[in-house]
């Protein structure tokens, strides 16, 4: 039973795999270059800092001089950020694949 639904599942991916492409493409123009009123301010890129502490990586992310996110890599265990959220200087640890989403959990019921 199984190799007649392998048999009958491999010819209906035949005419799939079957299939050419449509003759006449052309491939696609090259977009256009950004428009000229358009200002790109280096200011609003952030300044990156690579500092080596012992065997600890910092880099200290800033925008127009303002330090907002520090990217702590330890040589040994997975890096972790420090951010500033609301710029008042309080430091918050997000590790690098936490949302900051914090799902309330209280106890219905004991045993």
């Amino acid at each position: 039973m199984r190799r007649i639904l392998l048999i009958l599942a491999l010819l209906l991916a035949l005419p799939a795999a079957a299939q050419k492409e449509p003759a006449g493409l052309q491939p696609l123009p090259e977009p256009p270059p950004p428009p000229e009123g358009l200002n790109l301010d280096p200011a609003l890129e952030p300044e990156v800092t690579i500092i080596k502490r012992g065997d600890d990586r910092v880099e200290e992310y800033r925008i127009n001089g303002r330090l907002y996110m520090v990217k702590v890599t330890p040589p040994h265990g997975k890096p972790y950020y420090l951010i500033d959220e609301k710029g008042d200087g309080r430091w918050a640890r997000q590790e690098s694949l936490d949302s900051g989403l914090r799902v309330p959990m209280w106890v219905i019921h004991t045993f």
